[in-house]
């Protein structure tokens, strides 16, 4: 990429929303929602504040950078319908990606504060009716986290079964533990702090500007919500 573009990333998968701008990868701000479900009154307010913070104009974004889940039902659908309303009245490039990968970039600011001991993670969501949306990940040797379980739906007693007992530990973190933390307490499990728990525009951002330069830009026709399995309003019609 020549110039760098006018960026805009917004997460609204979880409890918490936030919005970012940058330029390029370099991060310019960060605004977070006041407080939990607050999506569809204040997503946009937050984008119009930090496009006039800087003298910008929402024609001049140029890249959408969403978290397609899985989370929120409605806060996923809000920020698809967002990313194709920009791609259509401006042209803006789209990159989506996994909201459990957003919040497991958190990890990496933990380790960053001198805490080297994490090695093996799990990202956890509630999924309501007592279950969880989980992946798992293994740091490697250049600080990446590799997933090593893909996005699945499972139990707390499904996933302490076949993660605890191991040599390795494994540290905890996301909003499905927000009330459900004690669901997960076994040997050899352990918590991040709640600060990282939440998904972050931030992360948003980090994530996609990589995808952004290897040209992982995603289909705005086809472009849907990762909610990993249907809507409960769509199963009770069927």
């Amino acid at each position: 990429m020549a110039q760098k573009p006018l960026i805009f990333a917004v997460e609204t998968s979880g409890r918490i929303g936030s919005v970012a701008i940058a330029a390029g990868e370099r991060m310019l701000a960060e605004a977070a929602f006041s407080g939990p479900m607050r999506h569809s009154s204040e997503v946009f307010p937050a984008i119009r504040g930090l496009l006039n913070r800087f003298g910008r104009k929402p024609k001049d974004i140029e890249h959408i950078y969403i978290s397609v889940g899985p989370g929120s039902f409605t806060g996923l659908r809000i920020a698809v319908t967002m990313a194709k309303t920009m791609h259509l009245a401006n042209n803006a490039k789209i990159v989506a990606v996994d909201t459990l990968d957003v919040i497991a970039a958190n990890a990496t600011d933990y380790i960053k504060q001198g805490n080297t001991d994490v090695e093996k993670i799990a990202t956890i969501l509630d999924a309501k009716r007592g279950q969880f949306y989980i992946a798992v990940y293994q740091r490697t040797s250049d600080g990446i986290w590799k997933k090593t379980l893909p996005d699945s739906l499972m139990t707390a007693s499904q996933f302490l079964d076949r993660f605890t007992g191991k040599a390795e530990p494994i540290w905890l973190l996301g909003e499905g533990l927000v009330y459900y933390a004690d669901k997960f307490k076994a040997e050899g499990i352990h918590f991040f702090d709640e600060q990282y728990w939440t998904p972050r525009a931030a992360k948003v951002h980090l994530l996609s500007w990589k995808m952004a330069c290897a040209g992982q830009f995603a289909d705005p026709v086809t472009l849907q919500p990762n909610y990993l399995r249907r809507p409960e309003a769509k199963e009770k019609i069927l």
